[in-house]
């Protein structure tokens, strides 16, 4: 074998390729199958505005090579061009060919302009004249209105034109911006409609009337297309003096950044390709021609507006922790009369097994905390939590109420920006401390602290998640948290939040392990533990749940466990950099990726040791940013009971699942598991699904 390591960028690539495989299943919904394509698509515009542009940006420095593969930039741009390619191509062959059909099978169609009848054609006009053309700004391009400045992902049109215009001047070229505020998908009115859900494009009510806003002038071609640019924010940490107003500025500048793609429907000439590739400096290698819209992404709206929920899953109501009902929790209102502290502490350990369980417990911790006389301060880690969220509406109340309120917010969080932008500013007024985490480290960890006066006596109270705190995320994804009282977890988590505030060593926490100081470390030690184990005839096994496995040092760890006779078993939904199954190498490793109704999201360690097993739960995939360069931190789960059911059920479960789980190979292709012979069919989320309703 030519690398040990799978390139992550592939890998990314392979994970999006089974998120596609998804809307091709018949067996799913159809507006689900949909989603899936959007969500791929989606996934696909990231990968460029993030991954492809950090590879263009790497390939002008000399010398530089990708981790863990170590792999020149320009060739790894070379291996991944042809399937991204590759990539897209399926994503229209799956609308047009599989998702399109199946719609009209179900009475919801998309209806072209060729197929309006002269109703509907004339409700499209009178739609372009009062709701389009007023808000339309298309530009000649002369010398004296240069090719615009294209905003990235925004949807444009290529005019070509013939004749002179106002001026008494030739103009070959315009372009026209389509607004974002604008929806890319429109109902058509229900007495004129052909089906019971009809819906036409916004690019092709504009294109059906796009001579009207050149009149004198023959509009000879008319092409929509969209440019994808580099988003990555670029921060000099030695001259940025406050992080807030820094990331606000370059938030203003992220839509124009380098370009990176050219997406074109696939009517248009070559001349007018090379055009726009001649403008944007991009070359053949950069170009997409696409057979259908150039955003589907968008196309995710026709799921919310069609109300026919026999085409989606079937609802799943969350339940709540049974160890609740005793204090007064309420499951069909969501709500609770007696003490949430009180349950904590007869209970000691809560375990919140998300989407499964509902998010109300950490709301309701939340909550009481803002107004309980007891309580003297909250500290509480932010990463994705959304501006109008009711945790935001809890904070500000507890600051207001004389609380401690610290909280540190990330403001680098990819694509979260301006709403943790919001979030700060707003807590800021309320008089709570926000702090930005660490200069050059994200601050991904999640944890809440309540410290509470009872008895002359301070106490901790606290929730340790792998899941952002995010109560619309919380109900499609799946993740572990723990409510507890323990006494040591808490006083660690005060050490860390007076390290992320005044930066002081957190030396000496008893039970918690923290990136990028311990937690790598840790998880080698472990792995090592299982090592001498092996060597010694005990019993030895891992088992790994994460989103990505790409840390160098943790792989070559894990291949030697692997050569020492430890099994190895991983269940690794996205990126994963190591080769399982190799000869001499990897042969006693499995990793599987389970691609579901639910998006899988915990981290999760098991080691067996000896048959005193050790259990971790954590914010941290093992990916390099999160060992190296991120503030997380991992926790044991010592209560036996909530070891054993999380063992079960979010560890054997998903070794065992043969409905949606995909196996990878040394070649770093996936296969799709299916039963074999008489085994029966078994989803470990639907397994989950029918046990917690």
């Amino acid at each position: 074998m030519d690398n040990q390591f799978i390139n992550r960028e592939c890998s990314m690539l392979e994970f999006n390729s089974r998120v596609l495989e998804r809307a091709r299943n018949h067996q799913l919904p159809i507006l689900e199958r949909l989603r899936y394509l959007c969500i791929s698509s989606g996934n696909m515009d990231e990968f460029f505005e993030v991954r492809i542009a950090l590879l263009k940006e790497m390939d002008k420095t000399s010398g530089l090579l990708t981790v863990p593969d170590q792999m020149p930039p320009a060739k790894v741009l070379e291996n991944l061009y042809k399937k991204t390619h590759q990539l897209i191509s399926e994503q229209y062959e799956v609308l047009n060919d599989i998702i399109t059909p199946e719609l009209d099978k179900n009475d919801i169609h998309i209806s072209h302009r060729d197929e309006w009848n002269e109703e509907q054609k004339q409700w499209a006009e009178r739609f372009f004249k009062e709701n389009l053309a007023p808000v339309l700004s298309p530009v000649g391009v002369d010398p004296a209105h240069p090719f615009p400045k294209v905003a990235n992902s925004a949807l444009h049109f290529l005019i070509t034109l013939k004749g002179q215009d106002a001026f008494g001047r030739s103009i070959k070229n315009a372009v026209l911006q389509v607004p974002r505020s604008l929806p890319r998908v429109i109902e058509i009115p229900e007495d004129i409609r052909q089906y019971k859900y009809n819906f036409a494009f916004l690019s092709t009510i504009i294109h059906a009337h796009i001579d009207k806003i050149f009149p004198g002038m023959k509009v000879t071609g008319c092409f929509q297309f969209r440019l994808t640019r580099n988003t990555n924010l670029f921060l000099d940490e030695e001259t940025t003096h406050d992080l807030l107003p820094t990331i606000q500025d370059e938030l203003h500048t992220r839509g124009f950044g380098d370009e990176v793609r050219l997406e074109i429907v696939d009517q248009a000439p070559d001349n007018a390709i090379d055009f726009l590739l001649e403008q944007f400096n991009l070359n053949e290698n950069d170009l997409y021609r696409v057979n259908g819209p150039v955003n589907l992404y968008r196309l995710s709206s026709i799921v919310d507006l069609v109300q026919d929920y026999t085409l989606k899953f079937k609802p799943f109501r969350q339940k709540l922790p049974s160890v609740l009902y005793a204090c007064g929790a309420r499951q069909k209102k969501q709500s609770m009369t007696g003490s949430i502290f009180n349950c904590i502490k007869q209970a000691k350990q809560i375990l919140l097994h998300h989407p499964y369980h509902s998010f109300f417990p950490v709301l309701e911790l939340l909550r009481q905390s803002a107004k309980d006389s007891k309580v003297l301060a909250i500290r509480m880690t932010l990463y994705r939590t959304g501006a109008s969220s009711p945790i935001v509406d809890h904070l500000e109340l507890a600051s207001r109420s004389g609380k401690e309120v610290t909280v540190i917010i990330e403001l680098k969080a990819r694509f979260d920006e301006d709403d943790n932008i919001s979030v700060a500013k707003r807590l800021q007024r309320a008089g709570a401390k926000v702090v930005y985490g660490v200069m050059d480290h994200k601050t991904h960890a999640k944890m809440l602290l309540v410290i509470r006066k009872e008895r002359n006596k301070l106490k901790y109270y606290h929730h340790m998640g792998t899941g952002n705190y995010h109560n619309v995320t919380a109900k499609i994804y799946t993740d572990i948290g723990i409510l507890s009282n323990d006494k040591a977890i808490g006083k660690d988590i005060y050490k860390i939040f007076q390290q992320l505030t005044s930066l002081v060593s957190t030396k000496g926490l008893e039970k918690l392990l923290q990136s990028p100081f311990t937690l790598k470390k840790g998880i080698i030690n472990k792995i090592n533990r299982e090592i001498e184990h092996a060597k010694n005839d005990k019993p030895a096994r891992i088992i790994g749940k994460m989103n990505g496995l790409q840390e160098p040092d943790v792989i070559n760890a894990l291949y030697d466990a692997s050569k020492a006779g430890v099994k190895v078993d991983l269940i690794v939904r996205g990126i994963c950099c190591l080769r399982p199954g190799v000869k001499g190498l990897s042969e006693n490793i499995t990793v599987r990726s389970i691609i579901g109704r639910f998006l899988e999201h915990p981290r999760i360690y098991y080691f067996q040791n000896d048959d005193d097993n050790e259990l971790w739960c954590s914010s941290a995939d093992l990916m390099h940013r999160n060992l190296n360069r991120r503030i997380e931190t991992a926790f044991p789960v010592e209560n036996l009971d909530i070891k054993k059911r999380i063992i079960e059920e979010d560890l054997n479960y998903f070794l065992k699942d043969n409905s949606e789980a995909w196996l990878l190979n040394s070649d770093s292709t996936y296969t799709h598991l299916q039963p074999k012979n008489n085994e029966k069919l078994f989803s470990a989320q639907q397994t989950l699904i029918n046990k917690y309703r």
